[in-house]
C-alpha cells in the first residue's frame, strides 16, 4: 500500500510540474502576442527588413579571415563581417575526432552565424563587403584585434572584433566616421541566424535548443524556433538585457552593455531559418565627426563563471525551470566537491550521499512507516481472507489495526514528497552541467554525459529496485504485486538511454537508501519480537 501512494504521489507532482510548465508556455504565448502589437518606437520609417535579410539564404562569400586564440578557431568573412565559423579549442566535438563548433555556416544542416550592421543612408549592413589588411591572425597575448574596413563617399565604418584569452566575450566595437555633409541618425543591429532542423533532440532525453532573451522587467524567457514560425515576429522594447540562442551546454548571445534603449527581435527569414537580435538607435554622428559604439557576444560554453561576467541574467541560460532556486546551489556544492576529489563521477556520489544525510530524519519517518507496515502484513493479508469481497468492513479493521499499533499509513508519503523537488532538481543539473560532458568517471564509463555503452549502470540500478522491493511491505493485492515487479524493468528500459552521471546518482541514491531502510526494519523488527515476547 505504502510503495503504491509513493507512485501515486510522484505521478501527481510530475503532473504538476507539467501542467506548471504547460501555463508558463500560456504565458509566453499571450506576452508575445502583446508585444507583437506594440509600436516599434526603435525602427525607422524608411526601414526595409529587406535591406537585412535574404530570403534564399545563399549567404555570399568573399574574403576569409582566421582567427586563432587559446580559447577559440574563428573565422570572419569580410561579407559583412560575419563570424561564420567558431570552434571550441578547450571542447570536442561528439564523435572526438575534432574540436566543436558552436558557429558554422554550412547549412549540413547547421547553419548558426553572428551578424551585425549599420541602418541609415549609405551604411553598410551585413550583406556588404568589407576589407581587412590582413586574413591571418594569431594571440600570442591577453587579446588580439581584428579590424576591418567598409568605405565610401560618405562614411567610414570600422568593426574591430577583440578575442581575449580568458573568456568567451567577443568584444565588437564600431567606429562609424561621417565623411558627408550632412547628419547621420543610424541604427545598428546584432542577430544570430539558426536553422531549425539541427536543434531537434531525442524525446528520451529532452533539451531546450531554441531563442533566449533577458530584460530586468521581463526576466528570463525561452522561445522555441516553432513559436517564431507560427507567429507573427516578436519584439520587445527594452532598456537593458540580451538576446540569444541556447541549446544543451553552450550558449550565444548579443549583449549591448549599460541601460540605453534597444529592442529585441526575432524573425522567421525562410522555412527552418530564424533570427535572433537587438537593435537600437544610435547617437546622431554630425558631419565630419565620429562615433563609436561597443557589443559583445558571447558564445561559448553555459560555464557558470563565465555567464555571470558576461552580462546579468546570462547564468539563467542554464535552465533548471523553476527549480533554480534548489538546483543552483547544489550545483555549486557538487563543483565545490569537484575540486577537492577531481572526478565528476566521484563527485556525484558524495553529493547524493549528503543529500542522502540531509533528509534522514525525513527519510527515517517514512521508512519507519514502511517498515511498520511490512511487520503487519501478514495481518492484513489474514483480514483480507476472512473479509473477501467486504471492502468497508476490511477498511474498518485495517483502520483499527493501525489506531492499535499506532501505524501512520501515510507517514511515509509527506517526507518523500517534501524531497522530490530536490531529486528533480538535481536531475536537471545533472542533465545541464557542461563540466559533465565528456568528463570521465572510471573504466568503461569516459563520458558521463552520454549513456553506458555497456549499460552496466542501467542493470545495477534495475537490481537496485528489485532489493528494494523486498525491503518494503508486499501489496496484498496481487494485480498490485505483479505491477510492482514489473516496475524495474520499466524503469530500466529509460534508464538505458539517460547519462551514465545521472544512472549513476539514482543507483547510489537507491544503494544508500537501501542501507538506510534496512537498518530502520532492523530496529523496528527488533522492537516488535521484543513486544511479542513480553506480551
Amino acid at each position: 500500500m505504502e510503495t503504491k501512494r509513493l507512485i501515486l504521489f510522484v505521478v501527481f507532482s510530475f503532473s504538476l510540474l507539467l501542467l506548471w510548465d504547460s501555463w508558463q508556455q500560456k504565458q509566453l504565448q499571450t506576452e508575445l502576442a502583446v508585444n507583437n502589437a506594440e509600436l516599434d518606437d526603435l525602427q525607422p520609417g524608411d526601414y526595409d527588413s529587406s535591406n537585412i535579410d535574404n530570403p534564399t539564404y545563399q549567404l555570399a562569400n568573399d574574403q576569409k579571415i582566421v582567427v586563432k586564440t587559446s580559447l577559440y578557431e574563428a573565422e570572419i568573412n569580410t561579407v559583412g563581417g560575419d563570424i561564420r565559423k567558431l570552434k571550441l579549442v578547450n571542447f570536442q566535438n561528439d564523435s572526438k575526432d575534432g574540436l566543436y563548433e558552436i558557429l558554422n555556416d554550412e547549412m549540413n544542416p547547421l547553419l548558426y552565424i553572428a551578424q551585425s550592421g549599420l541602418i541609415g543612408k549609405n551604411l553598410p549592413t551585413h550583406k556588404d563587403v568589407f576589407k581587412s589588411d590582413q586574413l591571418q591572425y594569431e594571440s600570442n597575448d591577453q587579446e588580439v584585434s581584428v579590424p576591418i574596413i567598409f568605405e565610401n563617399e560618405d562614411v567610414k565604418v570600422v568593426k574591430t572584433y577583440i578575442f581575449s584569452n580568458d573568456n568567451y566575450q567577443i568584444k565588437l566595437v564600431t567606429s562609424i566616421t561621417n565623411k558627408s555633409d550632412s547628419a547621420l541618425q543610424p541604427q545598428i543591429y546584432y542577430q544570430l541566424l539558426h536553422d531549425h532542423q539541427s536543434a531537434e533532440t531525442s524525446g528520451m532525453m529532452p533539451t531546450f535548443t531554441g531563442v533566449s532573451y533577458f530584460t530586468e522587467a521581463s526576466k528570463f524567457k525561452k522561445m522555441d524556433f516553432d513559436d517564431i514560425d507560427n507567429q507573427k515576429p516578436f519584439t520587445q522594447n527594452a532598456n537593458d538585457g540580451w538576446i540569444g540562442i541556447i541549446q544543451r551546454y553552450f550558449a550565444s548571445a548579443w549583449i549591448i552593455p549599460g541601460n540605453s534603449p534597444r529592442q529585441l527581435y526575432t524573425k522567421r527569414l525562410t522555412d527552418g531559418i530564424s533570427s535572433a537580435g537587438v537593435r537600437a538607435k544610435l547617437a546622431i554622428v554630425e558631419a565630419g565627426s565620429s562615433a563609436e559604439v561597443s557589443s559583445v557576444l558571447y558564445s561559448g560554453p553555459q560555464l557558470k563563471k563565465q555567464l555571470i561576467k558576461a552580462a546579468p541574467g546570462m547564468e539563467y541560460t542554464v535552465d533548471y525551470g523553476w527549480l533554480t532556486f534548489i538546483a543552483s546551489p547544489l550545483f555549486s556544492l557538487l563543483s565545490g566537491i569537484q575540486k577537492l576529489v577531481h572526478n565528476w563521477g566521484v563527485s556525484i556520489i558524495l553529493l547524493t550521499l549528503v543529500i542522502k544525510i540531509f533528509f534522514y530524519p525525513l527519510s527515517a519517518s517514512s521508512y519507519r512507516s514502511m517498515a511498520q507496515l511490512k511487520e503487519v502484513a501478514p495481518r492484513l493479508q489474514s483480514m483480507k481472507e476472512k473479509f473477501g469481497d467486504d471492502k468497508q468492513k476490511m477498511q474498518q479493521a485495517m483502520m483499527e489495526l493501525y489506531k492499535t499499533e499506532k501505524i501512520n499509513p501515510l507517514g511515509g508519503c509527506l517526507p518523500i514528497l517534501i524531497q522530490i523537488p530536490v531529486f528533480i532538481a538535481l536531475y536537471w543539473v545533472l542533465l545541464g552541467a557542461v563540466e559533465l560532458r565528456q568528463a570521465p568517471f572510471f573504466g568503461w564509463i569516459t563520458d558521463l554525459s552520454v549513456k553506458d555503452p555497456l549499460y552496466i549502470l542501467p542493470i545495477l540500478m534495475a537490481a537496485s529496485m528489485f532489493l528494494q522491493q523486498k525491503l518494503n511491505p508486499k501489496p496484498t493485492d496481487p494485480t498490485q504485486a505483479r505491477l510492482m515487479m514489473m516496475m524495474p524493468i520499466i524503469f530500466s528500459i529509460f534508464f538505458f538511454f539517460f547519462p551514465a552521471g545521472l544512472v549513476l546518482y539514482w543507483f547510489i541514491n537507491n544503494v544508500l537508501s537501501m542501507m538506510q531502510q534496512w537498518y530502520v526494519n532492523k530496529q523496528i523488527h527488533a522492537t516488535a519480537m521484543k513486544k511479542k515476547g513480553n506480551g
